[in-house]
């Protein structure tokens, strides 16, 4: 496997880990505070962008090098 696959693979699976930390924290503060539901709302934004770059590089062909790192 090469060193930047797994690499990427590796940050990754911190950058998921962190985030669901974060989202967890977030979501307990909110049921635990009245009016703690308003700690979401920053998160939607930020899930939304994400959700459109997923899309986005999935959706575009050219925008895919690592079909290509054998060449």
């Amino acid at each position: 496997m090469p060193l930047d696959r797994l690499v990427l693979i590796l940050v990754a699976a911190i950058l998921a880990a962190g985030a669901t930390i974060w989202l967890a924290a977030i979501m307990t503060a909110s049921i635990a505070v009245p009016f703690g539901w308003a700690a979401i709302l920053p998160v939607l934004p930020i899930a939304y962008l994400a959700w459109r770059v997923i899309v986005d590089r999935r959706a575009n062909p050219d925008d895919d090098r690592y079909d290509r790192m054998g060449e």
